[in-house]
């Protein structure tokens, strides 16, 4: 059995990172980096994206820039070639691009679910499966797609949202049963209310921010440093046997 050390330690590993440019997807980046591993970190803003491989450098790790949309889930086999040009294959994907209107449900447009459901749920299922085919030959893999307490809980206006994410849960148990039999761990997180731009509009109201806390089991919303030790175990040796699960991060949300 490894040493303790060694179940966390992402030497030699290299991850890939969508919407790395902020919030949970920065933070999940620098994480990984943190733990040996090589990051490419994606995201559309080349810009925040210098800061976080700037961030990443600094505690002296290895991490590089790539600008991308991911809207554009049809060309996910020359994204994921890109992908391997900087350090190789990706052997860990963390999907944590996403995007929420908060739309009341009569002014949901065509657009905006497609949009929704685009970049949430059928951009990670066709991006994992660019990555896949290298990750079998390895016979060692990560998925790591990001959910959300809307996978089980209806927020107000979050409709094509929720809907989703409670697609994301499902996606990972299907990666799961399809690609696990090959070394290659499927799992999610399910955050629940974090500190990001996408929250930004909701942090601003104090009153609706402490309720939420509240309705927690910790009664505090939740820090970006708290997905941390989540996603280091999910990317990591030490979850060889976890695979097809949602692990919600969410103070105990959704256990009241």
């Amino acid at each position: 059995m490894a040493g303790i050390p060694d179940l966390f330690d992402l030497g030699g590993r290299v991850a890939l990172v969508t919407g790395a440019s902020s919030g949970i997807g920065r933070t999940l980046a620098v994480t990984l980096a943190g733990a040996g591993a090589a990051v490419v970190a994606l995201a559309r803003r080349e810009d925040r994206l210098a800061d976080t491989v700037a961030q990443i450098e600094a505690a002296g790790g290895r991490g590089s820039a790539m600008s991308a949309d991911l809207a554009a889930w049809a060309d996910m086999d020359d994204l994921a070639g890109r992908a391997r040009a900087p350090f190789g294959a990706p052997d860990i994907l963390v999907n944590a691009a996403g995007l929420n209107f908060r739309q009341p449900w009569d002014a949901v447009t065509p657009e905006s679910w497609s949009s929704t459901i685009g970049l949430n749920l059928s951009a990670p299922f066709f991006l994992a499966r660019a990555l896949v085919p290298d990750m079998q030959e390895r016979g060692w893999g990560r998925v790591i797609n990001i959910a959300s307490v809307q996978a089980v809980r209806a927020m107000p206006d979050s409709i094509p949202y929720g809907a989703s994410k409670g697609g994301v849960a499902q996606l990972t148990r299907a990666m799961a049963e399809a690609w696990s039999r090959f070394g290659i761990c499927c799992n999610s997180l399910a955050p629940g209310y974090f500190p990001t731009e996408m929250t930004a509009d909701l942090y601003r109201d104090s009153a609706l921010m402490a309720r939420n806390a509240e309705r927690t089991a910790v009664h505090r919303n939740g820090e970006l440093g708290d997905m941390v030790g989540p996603a280091l175990f999910l990317a990591s040796p030490a979850s060889d046997y976890v695979t097809g699960q949602m692990l919600f991060v969410d103070g105990g949300f959704t256990a009241k």
